[in-house]
């Protein structure tokens, strides 16, 4: 370990016992610092791998947790420590326990867009009004802010408060979570249920928490409830890199955290000394913070090159041209550059420069550079994909009344939209579920509902009803990705696509889309067989929503050379070797919105967070002017590029490349 680690590094794997603070600057190696520390303790301390919880934000970190953890310790002692996602722990945690709140395990889990579908239906009937409604995009943000930090709402309408109320009892109706209740209902039940509490404050001994600067209110709060027994909570984390304000997080949980031990990590193994210096000097600026800067032993490095053009265009030219002189005298590939931006409005101008400017590539002239956008349109959002998911949940949890409204006329059965209002109106006057209704009409021992609905639509129910229970049956028992097929051809889905769609390319790129579902489905039940867990469709569902990188991810052997374009959000976490930040202009970058809602420590913690992707080549660029809704605007530099040293800038004309 000494070999590989640095004498604060080896402190803080070391320290084990009792709360200890971990502060990790950007690129310090805090991955290795949780895995050896959780290798440590499990082999030199023989602590038991099921008494060790280990949570983080993204899927991507959590999995890399685990395959390194699994080097260091072997496969099977790894296998049983519970690293994880917050979101994915309470999901499995409530799998077990949420009957104590009325729920069943089935639950269904919605995302953003389902709540959202939901609650401006909910909107609309508490209006009564048909056709467009006023925006509730901020009503939703409210709600899921005060959820997000374990508050009631407060300083708001009363249309919000009631409108709140109706969303939680509707979602209990259905049987249905959003993945914000996923964290507010297990530290409702660790809350109110002294027994449930005790049993998991025995399950885990040494909690370890990454990126802690992101955690909301509810998360401090689980976090708590489960080391109020043990203390041993390790927290790891770089209050200069809190960014997510906007959707929650709570910088002061870091800042105030009560350690018994703090450990800095200061040395920075990505980024040379330069821009280093550079990323210190802004941060410096911050007031609140904890007092610490990065180092680096790496040689000093080429300054950062700094350069204003006369519009938006010029600037993305100019980017693009700086990179091709890169990828063609440095041999840098594509992928080791990325064009960051503080929002995603801003990428349209530079890919045009992307695709139109051309370039000398194995002594030929072609015109596009390749390059990819984060943050397009997920594979899972697909109608295909969202048609297949929709009657795995119905099938989970028939209570689910959005997947039953979704997929009741998917293949087309001849149930209008009529019919479906109808059919609504019948379930909400009766204080029905949407699919007991159904059973209802479909069963021909009884009478009800069946008034206005012509024996066409009658039959067409029964055989719907008929085939969700039959495929209830079947989906209970493994393999499911076999009854998955047999689902696809008992509804003839692949004919349904034949007849919606016209090109036979689209036609064929749908259909293998669908399949790709099955292939999932089957990888999952490998997965859970060879780990030793229970097969069901309700976790395969909940691990889709959680994990749709995982699930839903084509095979690639290794990264395709293209150029990256993202937000500077969607970058944390990430590093190359060329960083082109781009658009710095004051009310970019410090945003103008999130001034008034985050504060400019926030905005200026982001400008860190960007400048800190690069490891060798940092390059910083504005326009002078720049388009806004069809007329150019004049703009003034980021007050944040006025805080770098001079002596670290090599500032040049846009056009010398």
């Amino acid at each position: 370990m000494k070999r590989q680690l640095n004498s604060e590094q080896q402190q803080a794997v070391l320290t084990t016992e009792g709360r200890v603070l971990i502060l990790a600057g950007a690129g310090s190696g805090k991955t290795s610092v949780l895995t050896h520390r959780i290798a440590h303790l499990v082999s030199a301390l023989n602590v038991s791998p099921k008494l060790i919880l280990g949570l983080t934000f993204t899927n991507k970190a959590a999995r890399e947790m685990k395959e390194r953890v699994a080097s260091l310790v072997g496969h099977n002692l790894a296998r049983q420590i519970t690293l994880s996602t917050f979101h994915s722990f309470c999901m499995q945690l409530l799998r077990h326990e949420i009957h104590h709140l009325g729920y069943t395990k089935q639950f269904s889990l919605y995302d953003e867009k389902d709540i959202k579908r939901l609650t401006t239906q909910l909107a609309r009937n508490m209006l009564e009004q048909e056709g467009e409604l006023p925006p509730i995009d901020e009503a939703l943000e409210q709600i899921a802010f005060a959820k997000a930090r374990g508050a009631p709402l407060e300083g708001t309408s009363s249309f919000c408060v009631s409108l709140q109320e109706r969303l939680q009892n509707c979602m209990r109706a259905y049987n249905a979570v959003d993945f914000d209740s996923l964290l507010s209902l297990t530290v409702q039940l660790l809350s109110d249920y002294p027994a449930i509490l005790e049993k998991y404050q025995e399950k885990y001994h040494y909690v370890m928490i990454d990126e802690y600067q992101d955690t909301s209110p509810i998360q401090y709060k689980l976090a708590e409830l489960l080391t109020q027994k043990s203390q041993n909570l390790c927290v790891v984390g770089d209050d200069d890199q809190s960014i997510y304000g906007w959707r929650g997080a709570e910088i002061k949980n870091i800042l105030g955290f009560e350690a018994k031990t703090t450990i800095k990590l200061e040395q920075n193994y990505r980024s040379t000394p330069t821009i280093l210096h550079a990323a210190n000097a802004i941060i410096a600026h911050n007031k609140n913070r904890h007092a610490k800067a990065l180092w680096s032993q790496l040689d000093a490095g080429d300054k950062i090159e700094l350069f204003h053009a006369p519009t938006d265009a010029d600037e993305a030219q100019a980017v693009v041209l700086r990179m091709i002189k890169l990828h063609r005298e440095k041999k840098i590939p594509w992928k080791e550059m990325a064009i960051l931006y503080r929002s995603n409005i801003l990428s349209r101008t530079f890919e045009l420069a992307l695709m139109q400017t051309p370039y000398e590539k194995d002594g030929k002239w072609v015109r596009g550079i390749p390059y990819e956008v984060f943050g397009g349109t997920e594979f899972a959002e697909r109608a295909e994909i969202k048609d297949v998911i929709a009657y795995l949940k119905a099938i989970a949890n028939p209570l689910d009344q959005e997947a039953l409204l979704r997929i009741i006329n998917v293949p087309r059965r001849g149930i209008s939209d009529k019919t479906l209002d109808h059919l609504t109106t019948l379930n909400r006057k009766h204080n029905l579920s949407l699919w007991h209704v159904l059973a209802e009409i479909a069963s021909p021992l009884s009478s009800a509902f069946k008034n206005d609905l012509s024996e066409k639509v009658v039959s067409s129910i029964r055989s719907f009803v008929t085939l969700i229970d039959t495929a209830r049956t079947k989906f209970s028992t493994p393999p499911l990705h076999s009854t998955l097929s047999w689902l696809l051809d008992e509804i003839d889905y692949e004919k349904a696509i034949l007849d919606d769609v016209k090109s036979d390319k689209m036609r064929d790129f749908k259909w293998e889309n669908v399949t790709h579902c099955v292939d999932a489905l089957a990888i999952y039940e490998e997965e859970a067989l060879t780990n030793g867990e229970e097969i069901s469709l309700s976790t395969f569902l909940s691990t889709t929503l959680l994990d749709q990188e995982k699930t839903f991810r084509r095979d690639r052997t290794q990264k395709e050379d293209k150029v990256n374009l993202m937000t500077f959000h969607s970058a944390k976490g990430l590093e190359f070797t060329a960083c082109y930040l781009v658009c710095l202009e004051d009310h970019v970058i410090p945003h103008e919105k999130s001034l008034m809602e985050t504060g400019l420590e926030e905005e200026r913690r982001l400008m860190y967070v960007a400048m800190t992707r690069a490891k060798r080549r940092l390059c910083l660029s504005m326009a002078r002017k720049r388009k806004k809704m069809g007329k150019e605007i004049a703009t003034n530099p980021s007050r944040f590029l006025l805080e770098i040293p001079k002596d670290l800038l090599q500032v040049t004309s846009w056009q010398t490349v």
